[in-house]
């Protein structure tokens, strides 16, 4: 893959009104990215995105992230089986987060690599008393696959 260039940010008002993609990667050259699933709604993950994975991404339509703790490339699924189809890209007011919208394939149609359609299946119990009840949290979903089956460790 090669070192994309993405238009340079200029004023504000363009950046925040305009009609192009100024991404704005931190300084670390990445760029948060939700991912939420475009029939449902449904947010399925949080990950980094550097320039070389928002080109792949755009080129490919298939999610694909930068791994802080891999140091690498990774597109959604290619080791899972369950892809992400990109079917809208989406950017902050001030061009600094990217929201994709997605369509999940693969057998176990999960996004989480712990089995779970979404990262997001556990909730903080009682948010209220949450320091009082040692910030106890609930898992509100059911495991779609076993993860142990599906990633071989290398």
């Amino acid at each position: 893959m090669s070192n994309p260039v993405f238009p340079a940010r200029t004023t504000t008002i363009e950046i925040e009104l305009g009609a192009t993609l100024q991404p704005k990667f931190g300084p670390d050259g990445l760029i948060p990215c939700i991912t939420q699933d475009a029939q449902s709604g449904e947010v399925l993950m949080f990950a980094f995105m550097n320039a070389e994975a928002l080109a792949h991404t755009l080129r490919t339509r298939k999610a694909t992230y930068w791994s802080r703790s891999r140091n690498k490339l990774w597109v959604k699924g290619e080791e899972s089986g369950n892809v992400q189809h990109v079917r809208e890209l989406r950017t902050d007011c001030d061009q600094d987060v990217i929201l994709i919208k997605v369509e999940q394939t693969g057998a176990a149609n999960a996004s989480c690599h712990n089995g779970f359609k979404s990262c997001f299946y556990r909730r903080l119990t009682d948010v209220e008393g949450a320091e009082a009840s040692g910030y106890r949290l609930t898992t509100t979903a059911q495991r779609l696959f076993d993860p142990a089956t599906v990633y071989k460790k290398k």
